[in-house]
């Protein structure tokens, strides 16, 4: 049986899900022929902490708000992020910080202090991904490890596993997708006669969308994961900038309420084809969507893909984009394919 030594990166909602999970079941994974043990933590706000016999997760979880790590063994007041990457020993390091969604940082430089340190890495953060998958790819590679990120699409909807695995006879010349489930929630809400505004707050209220909701309903957020997707299916090479996005903040109640009454539906749409000369288009705006249509009827923050395949015609793929758990199983089935990587090492 192998066992797994973490660092978590970020205690915020995800993480903590993952540690959850192992804390509830330690034995979970066990008929998968792994164990996994949280050997360090480092967060913004409670600070680093590192225990090589394995955290107490319980101990660390029910720590009062505003309370840091520096009472406990191995622990400090300060999140030395680097340190806690680079020299603890962790095998994997579980990446699931804050980021910001214009160049991928600090999250990126994560990845890559991991990635250099010989040290797989799953994470669900969109901005390394959308930015510099390539050659974080080529650094894990380079280094025996993997790069993984399966969450950073559709959360624990499997995505891109379906892509590279099941449909990977297949030729996919394009897709389409509902990728924010705020957005979709607000637009469903919108139909039903809510103003923007009045969406968007009860969006707030039912922890779909941020306090500052701008790349959901800006349709920035979407940006990201069409350029990932793009890169990912389609071989695009592109940059989240060469995804011309338009939100939703455009479009009137009226608006989508005359659409619903004709039987069509709004949606926010993220999609990528190849042209025929071998180009790219990716765009991201709002479409009112024919009953027919695979992602007409899709509900509230539920999040869908649609692949077009030579092959099989539209696969349409549903579930949740967002949810602690839900984006935490996105971080095991990483787990599994580093798992995978490292029994592929030992039988070469």
């Amino acid at each position: 049986m192998r066992t797994y030594n973490l660092a978590l990166i970020g205690f915020g909602g995800v993480n903590r899900a993952l540690a959850q999970l192992i804390a509830e079941d330690p034995t979970r994974f066990a008929h998968l022929g792994f164990e996994l043990k949280v050997v360090a933590i480092t967060d913004l706000l409670m600070g680093s902490l590192v225990q090589s016999e394995g955290v107490d997760l319980g101990a660390v979880q029910s720590l009062p708000r505003g309370e840091t790590f520096e009472s406990f063994a191995g622990g400090s007041a300060t999140a030395d992020n680097e340190r806690i990457i680079r020299d603890s020993p962790a095998d994997i390091v579980v990446e699931a910080t804050f980021t910001d969604p214009t160049d991928g940082e600090p999250a990126a430089s994560h990845v890559r202090w991991a990635l250099d340190s010989g040290k797989s890495v799953t994470t669900t953060n969109k901005g390394p991904v959308a930015f510099h998958a390539e050659a974080l790819t080529k650094l894990a590679a380079d280094n025996g490890a993997l790069f993984a990120y399966e969450g950073a699409v559709l959360s624990g909807t499997p995505v891109l596993g379906l892509a590279r695995d099941q449909l990977a006879g297949l030729t996919i010349r394009g897709f389409q997708g509902i990728l924010n489930g705020t957005s979709n929630y607000v637009i469903g809400r919108m139909e039903a006669g809510l103003t923007l505004e009045s969406a968007v707050r009860e969006a707030q209220a039912e922890g779909y969308a941020e306090a500052d909701p701008t790349a959901d309903i800006g349709g920035s957020d979407v940006q990201l994961k069409v350029a990932i997707l793009a890169n990912e299916l389609l071989g695009a090479g592109i940059s989240p900038a060469d995804v011309d996005a338009t939100g939703i903040t455009g479009i009137a109640p009226d608006d989508i309420i005359d659409a619903a009454r004709e039987g069509r539906r709004y949606k926010l749409i993220g999609s990528a084809r190849r042209t025929e000369d071998g180009g790219i288009i990716a765009t991201v705006a709002p479409r009112a969507l024919e009953a027919d249509h695979p992602l007409a009827h899709v509900p509230g923050a539920t999040n869908a893909v649609s692949f077009e395949t030579d092959l099989l015609g539209t696969v349409t793929i549903t579930g949740p984009g967002a949810g602690r758990i839900e984006t935490a199983f996105a971080l095991i089935t990483d787990i599994i394919a580093i798992h995978s990587h490292e029994k592929e090492k030992v039988d070469a």
